[in-house]
């Protein structure tokens, strides 16, 4: 069995339910173990993949990403790294629709497509990240929860996220599927009634009858200073602004490739997806930050500014302000569900990720162990220790910790857009190469976007810890976090090449790369086209 199929996900509609005994090899050794089952059906990987386009970025961070920059900059980021993401979508929409397997991931096209160091170096990426993710997520519901019950410590919410969390991971994947189908669901019509909520506001349609329009754009106005005064301030606040956003969009784009191989007739509806993926930037991010500029004041002191009772997001006050009662309490409580679930699935990711290096040899044997019902225990008790990276908030505010998480997050996805394109680049000097024209999707958009994407990505990356260096404002454990991601990669990366393929090419030669092996099943897999879409078919499709 290889790595890739290790994933639960099913291209069918109906899951398996018995558990699995498969051979696997490690170092020469085989063993027959129980494995993960495929318990994820269609309908829970669609919702989930588009439920993973909304997280507690856009819920939460975007209020500090606000403060930061003023209701200018703060929308100008937003679609600036929509214009990047929108980049890194076409790429891997264009490798993994040529492609598509099952439980794939960026990992398996960078070891498949570039060299097995690259590929190591990833998987290893995207488990540290999910990781430390689950701690960040947990603190986000803190944060949330202040709002309500400041006096309460921080410690016992921590404590009830953590043993939740980890408890819903100890039960089989079709009941994880189940539930984040109905989380994902809620975060989807939630974010769809704020953006609402903030029209009618916008409109004065509030219980104050206060026509908003763009009144916070002229008072207190367009762009805030950041760290010092003048122009100097102005640009701080434009960078470290962008630089906070792509903390909403962290690890979105790669959900496509892990959904890929589930969609029926992939290398068919997979380029829709990507395309439609599009429009979800523009609603959920554009438009969600566009409105959330116009309902708050850029330098309300309730934005993350610290303090307990402070963490509310700017939906939440700006219901509040309103006087719309009770509302900010219902927002705050879609906020928390968003990030109990989004801490739920990263844990699962993280597992399944320890568990998938492991079975292609890239990790110890000791992650294969699982249940007889398919939960990988061993993998899933190793990333369950990172949750108690939260309790650092008993110390440490919860903003400045939520911080920490945010820097360190944005330095794994820099990382693995950043490597996204390089792997890309690489696909398409291969497809040259190897006279490969039949591919079923290529954006009118590439190569260009992946060089630029690559090299803005890449200059936000050094620009990552900027503020350290401006006007006295060293802080040792920021600088840490900004940067610590990059040695980390590396180390992955050479590592892996100088211990474990020294003798292998830094990169596999062009007429060497396997574009072929599983190509003929995917490609028998496909369904008959289907007819003209009608009007139905188009506003389902953008739930799929």
């Amino acid at each position: 069995m290889t790595a890739e199929s290790a994933v639960d996900i099913e291209p069918g509609l109906q899951p398996v339910n018995t558990a699995q005994t498969v051979q696997i090899g490690y170092d020469n050794d085989l063993a027959a173990i129980p494995t993960t089952q495929r318990g994820l059906k269609s309908r829970h990987a669609q919702m989930i993949a588009l439920g993973g386009t909304i997280g507690t970025g856009l819920f939460v961070g975007s209020g500090q990403a606000l403060l930061i920059g003023g209701p200018l900059f703060f929308v100008l980021g937003y679609c600036i790294i929509t214009i990047l993401v929108y980049g890194i979508v076409t790429a891997t929409t264009e490798m993994s629709s040529y492609l598509p397997v099952v439980g794939s991931s960026m990992a398996y096209y960078g070891n498949r497509f570039y060299s097995r160091s690259i590929g190591v170096a990833l998987g290893w990426l995207y488990f540290y990240v999910f990781a430390i993710s689950v701690p960040a997520e947990i603190t986000a519901a803190s944060i949330v929860v202040e709002y309500w019950h400041p006096d309460v410590h921080i410690a016992v919410w921590i404590t009830i996220f953590m043993v939740v969390i980890i408890g819903l991971n100890c039960f089989p994947v079709k009941y994880y599927g189940e539930t984040e189908f109905w989380f994902a669901s809620l975060k989807v019509f939630g974010i769809i009634g704020l953006l609402i909520m903030a029209v009618v506001l916008i409109f004065g349609g509030g219980p104050n009858h206060q026509r908003l329009g763009f009144h916070y754009w002229k008072d207190p106005g367009l762009v805030n200073e950041y760290l010092v005064t003048g122009s100097t301030g102005r640009l701080c606040a434009f960078v470290g602004t962008t630089t906070f956003s792509v903390f909403a969009f962290a690890f979105a784009p790669e959900l496509l490739v892990v959904t890929g191989g589930e969609m029926q007739s992939p290398r068919r509806n997979l380029p829709r997806a990507g395309k439609r993926y599009f429009w979800r930037l523009i609603t959920f991010y554009v438009l969600g930050s566009l409105a959330i500029s116009m309902i708050i004041s850029s330098d309300d002191d309730r934005l993350l500014s610290g303090g307990k009772g402070a963490g509310a997001s700017p939906w939440a006050i700006a219901a509040k302000n309103a006087g719309i009662n009770g509302l900010d309490s219902v927002i705050n409580a879609v906020i928390l569900t968003s990030a109990w679930s989004a801490g739920n699935s990263y844990l699962f990711l993280a597992s399944r990720a320890l568990f998938s290096m492991a079975q292609s040899g890239n990790a110890p044997k000791v992650f294969l162990k699982c249940t007889s019902s398919g939960i990988p225990y061993v993998a899933t008790a190793t990333c369950a220790v990172f949750c108690l990276l939260a309790y650092m908030n008993v110390s440490s505010s919860s903003s400045t910790v939520f911080n920490w998480f945010v820097n360190l997050i944005n330095m794994g996805a820099y990382n693995s857009w950043i490597m996204i394109c390089i792997v890309y680049l690489r696909f398409r000097k291969v497809t040259a190469a190897q006279k490969i024209t039949d591919l079923p999707y290529r954006s009118r958009l590439q190569p260009i976007m992946s060089y630029v994407s690559g090299s803005v990505l890449t200059l936000l990356l050094i620009l990552g810890g900027f503020k350290n260096f401006v006007n006295g404002n060293w802080n040792t454990s920021n600088f840490i976090t900004s940067y610590v991601g990059i040695p980390i990669f590396l180390a992955f990366w050479l590592g892996h090449k100088f211990l474990r393929a020294r003798n292998e090419p830094w990169a596999i030669p062009l007429e060497e790369v396997d574009m072929h092996s599983g190509l003929d099943e995917v490609i028998a897999r496909e369904g008959p086209p289907r007819g003209r879409e009608t009007w139905l078919d188009k506003f389902k499709a953008l739930w799929e």
